[in-house]
């Protein structure tokens, strides 16, 4: 059974293959945004097309789902980054996949739950900041209990399933799709010889293109529910 390469220090137990696909990966982001803003003109090129579209794209949904001026001037560099990033992550472990026997060393970071989570996590916290700094650390507390405070306890709830359904969506999506990737090869295809290998090799084409829609349908829409949660903890209903 092939598992990721975990080591421990200091304590702490490491995920190397989410360690390694997530620093390649970041730097991927880099090399690409580097290269699509050099040379940037007034009458735009093609490169600069690209990254002002995806600029414009991210910027829409931070102004679609957060009303506060103040917090949009922080929000749309995240949701850009935050964008691109899970996007490249989502795709990298349909086209690269580093195994050594039992031990897989690259693969899609956000096959791995704790990397979701983390990025779960710091959308949450970006939204208790906001918020606080919206309506002061009193203010903040007191809108869990309004209109009526046995909202609160309530409204606490709905902050755990929020961080839960916005990590394990984008997590569920991307694992299952690469679990099927690996039962058409590794099953499937040896499974009647040569038969089902020529059958094999075109329906793993056909559900890698599937993978690349539903990883940037997972990206939009985890940038898009975390404006939409950021959005609500800067108004007041």
């Amino acid at each position: 059974m092939e598992q990721s390469f975990v080591f421990k220090f200091l304590g702490l137990t490491f995920d190397l293959s989410g360690i390694i696909g997530s620093t390649l990966m970041a730097a991927v982001v880099l090399f690409v945004c580097i290269w699509l803003s050099r040379k940037v003109e007034m009458k735009p090129n093609k490169k600069q097309n690209i990254m002002e579209y995806l600029i414009d794209f991210t910027d829409g949904i931070v102004k679609d789902n957060v009303s506060d001026v103040d917090a949009r001037k922080h929000l749309s560099l995240y949701a850009f980054v935050l964008f691109i990033y899970i996007w490249f992550m989502n795709q990298l472990g349909l086209f690269l996949e580093v195994k050594a026997g039992d031990n897989i060393f690259v693969k899609s970071p956000t096959a791995d739950p704790v990397t979701t989570m983390s990025f779960a996590m710091m959308t949450l916290l970006l939204s208790f900041t906001f918020g606080m700094q919206k309506f002061g650390t009193g203010g903040y507390w007191r809108n869990y209990a309004e209109p009526v405070s046995f909202l609160f306890p309530i409204n606490m709830i709905e902050e755990v399933t929020n961080f839960l359904t916005l990590s394990l969506r984008l997590y569920g999506n991307i694992y299952a799709g690469e679990v099927l990737l690996t039962l058409i090869g590794n099953s499937f295809a040896p499974s009647f010889g040569v038969v089902t290998l020529v059958l094999a090799a075109p329906l793993a084409m056909i559900w890698q293109g599937f993978s690349v829609f539903i990883g940037s349908i997972q990206a939009y829409v985890f940038v898009t529910l975390s404006m939409v949660y950021v959005g609500k903890k800067v108004t007041k209903e």
